[in-house]
């Protein structure tokens, strides 16, 4: 079998560039992925009017061994991408309002489904941890990850705890070689397969670190940590509208920081008195605004 990356993008390459055949039967392809998917090559050859021999070279044209071998890679794009090729039509006279309830309702249901399921005593476990850790390392890769990753260095801190966030994987593995007993690993990873950081987080523990996972239950990362927070994705089949996961994972994190601050107490609120201090001397003297947000 060959091995073709996206035959999608090569159908589309054809239908604008390819030989006069080649346009029509990558037309023909595109116009309706699940009967060219399934018919047999003489049903292609006849909708097309071209000979059978001219289907078996169109779908090597593409990279693939044969008309086997081509309808494979298809149906395996729709499969995996299906959603993105066949949308439901947008309704354009109430698009503002549909847009504004899409996003807010999608965000709520995914914080109240995944904070109904929370184990909180693991959670504050953790936050102890965390407020009791003289250095923490916190590892994410990929769009929603390394946000979180970085929101978390920037939740602790300000709470007076040492803490850093790597988003880049040499780093993380590096950081992780220079761990020590001292030290608490916060992973996440949506997937739970992100390469870097589960190398990261399995050298981090080989060298004593305490590791956190906030993953996909039964991950790669999952076996990797001491302690896992279960988190699994929760989408609606909307593909214009960012994951609505990012708000449920987002709530996780707010709830461990906040667990902290409390644990930390004094501490806490003369680091967040100071930060307050020196923003509203520098900046726009209001304590109503946010700190540092």
């Amino acid at each position: 079998m060959s091995n073709v990356a996206d035959i999608i993008t090569r159908l589309q390459l054809a239908a604008q560039e390819g030989s006069k055949s080649d346009r029509r039967l990558a037309s023909l392809v595109l116009s309706d992925l699940d009967y060219a998917s399934k018919a047999a090559i003489s049903e292609i050859a006849a909708r097309a009017e071209v000979s059978e021999p001219t289907v078996t070279r169109f779908c090597r044209t593409l990279g693939c061994d044969g008309v086997r071998d081509f309808k494979f890679f298809l149906a395996q794009a729709i499969a995996i991408g299906g959603q993105y090729l066949r949308p439901e039509p947008l309704n354009r006279d109430v698009r503002d309002s549909r847009v504004v309830s899409a996003v807010t309702e999608s965000a709520i249901s995914a914080i109240q489904r995944t904070t109904a399921n929370l184990d909180m005593p693991v959670l504050m476990a953790v936050a102890e941890r965390l407020a009791n850790s003289p250095s923490t390392l916190c590892f994410g890769s990929g769009g929603i990850s390394s946000m979180m990753a970085t929101e978390l260095q920037n939740r602790l801190f300000r709470l007076g705890l040492s803490v850093v966030s790597q988003v880049d994987g040499e780093l993380q593995r590096m950081y992780a070689a220079v761990a020590t007993r001292d030290t608490t690993v916060v992973a996440f990873s949506v997937s739970g397969h992100a390469r870097s950081v589960v190398d990261a987080v399995g050298l981090a523990r080989q060298y004593g670190a305490r590791t956190i996972a906030i993953t996909g239950p039964g991950s790669a990362l999952a076996k990797a940590a001491d302690t896992v927070i279960p988190f699994e994705p929760i989408e609606d089949g909307n593909i214009y509208k960012p994951t609505p996961s990012r708000f449920a994972l987002l709530a996780i994190l707010d709830i461990i920081a906040t667990a902290t601050a409390e644990l930390r107490n004094n501490k806490a609120r003369e680091s967040l008195r100071r930060i307050k201090q020196s923003l509203n001397t520098l900046k726009v003297d209001d304590p109503r605004l946010p700190l540092g947000d």
